[in-house]
């Protein structure tokens, strides 16, 4: 009886607060419709200068290539090479081609004419994969063979057959929302009754030590199961996009995550004595559990320090079994391995949570 009045106590402190009700519903909302359209990885609108110092027929074939190209826009042709690296300077360009004198001779003779590809670095990941598609334009362009070839490859997509990016992010939207609303108001929970003098009164009463975190933490599961419908349900209404495995293995892994994070909000509430401190806390914990989750790049790419940090990443497990499900429809058996580690985790940080909360401070 004592846990039900205090998770009802939880619940009337989120209802009375003009924000949190307003935050809970709008926040989950607002990521699936703005964010599966920004992040996306691939690299458009690219604009490019070409100086074309040979101006033959092969060299108006590739201009008319880049033209053509989904991923560029032409910007005009330069006089000089020192012209186009002005548009760099001054950010109207991107990319400049650079076509060699006799470029069609050299052709023609069966040699490889030198066409330079300078690319502006500022933004390096532009900068990189402008100059690499523009590379196969070129080299296209200079050996038709490869386009021959490539053309008598059939390649077989099973997972994500037509290339959506968006398939691929909605997963980690779930854990990008999870991890912002079950693990920031948890951390702000105990820290703002603290400011408000009211856990004294918690403190002077028999309630024990186990069931004062069971009731911050049950509420947030609650909100848990709420933003991972939301979420499910805007991804088939607004792109279309369905879990391929199955759905209660989504809501398994959304509890287990949402143990962890409002345990561990909880953990660092109960270290904090100020809400400044234990947003800057949480802000450092969250950001790097995020970039070294595997979520933006691969995690076999990153330095073998950092990949070792993996191994006692939750988001990292979760990240990984949450696309098994959704994209590649996997089963229990598929992502057990990641479960058990993420479950492992949570149930570790919840008696941590327990074990660090003082009643008598």
């Amino acid at each position: 009886m004592t846990l039900k009045y205090l998770i009802q106590k939880e619940f009337l402190q989120i209802r009375r607060n003009a924000f949190l009700p307003r935050l809970i519903i709008v926040f989950p909302i607002m990521m699936m419709c703005v964010m599966p359209w920004v992040m996306n990885m691939e690299i458009k609108n690219i604009v490019v200068d070409v100086v074309d110092n040979d101006r033959s027929t092969c060299s108006r074939q590739l201009i008319h290539r880049i033209e053509a190209s989904n991923y560029f826009i032409f910007n005009g042709q330069k006089p000089t090479y020192q012209t186009a690296l002005k548009e760099i300077e001054k950010s109207k360009a991107d990319v400049v081609l650079v076509i060699p004198p006799h470029y069609e001779r050299d052709l023609i003779q069966g040699r490889q004419p030198q066409v330079l590809v300078a690319a502006n670095a500022v933004n390096g990941t532009k900068g990189a994969m402008g100059s690499a598609y523009l590379s196969q334009i070129v080299t296209a362009n200079v050996n038709p063979s490869i386009t021959a070839i490539q053309s008598k490859v059939s390649t077989l997509f099973l997972y994500n057959k037509h290339l959506n990016y968006k398939v691929f992010m909605i997963p980690a939207l779930f854990a990008i929302v999870m991890m912002m609303m079950c693990g920031f108001l948890p951390t702000l929970n105990i820290v703002g009754e603290k400011e408000a003098g009211t856990i004294e009164q918690i403190n002077v009463t028999p309630v024990s030590k186990w069931a004062f975190i069971l009731a911050k933490l049950i509420p947030y599961w609650l909100i848990a199961l709420f933003i991972v419908t939301v979420c499910l349900l805007l991804a088939w209404g607004i792109y279309g996009i369905t879990c391929k495995g199955p759905v209660w293995l989504i809501f398994v892994l959304a509890m287990t995550l949402a143990l962890f994070w409002s345990s561990f909000g909880l953990i660092i509430s109960n270290y904090s004595d100020t809400m400044q401190q234990a947003i800057f806390v949480m802000w450092f914990f969250v950001v790097s559990m995020l970039l070294l989750s595997g979520l933006f790049t691969p995690t076999r790419s990153m330095p073998s320090w950092a990949y070792a940090t993996t191994y006692i990443n939750p988001m990292h497990y979760f990240i990984d079994a949450i696309r098994t499900v959704f994209v590649r429809g996997g089963d229990l058996q598929s992502i057990a391995h990641q479960l058990l580690a993420l479950l492992c985790i949570a149930l570790f940080t919840g008696f941590w949570a327990v074990q660090s909360y003082k009643k008598n401070h």
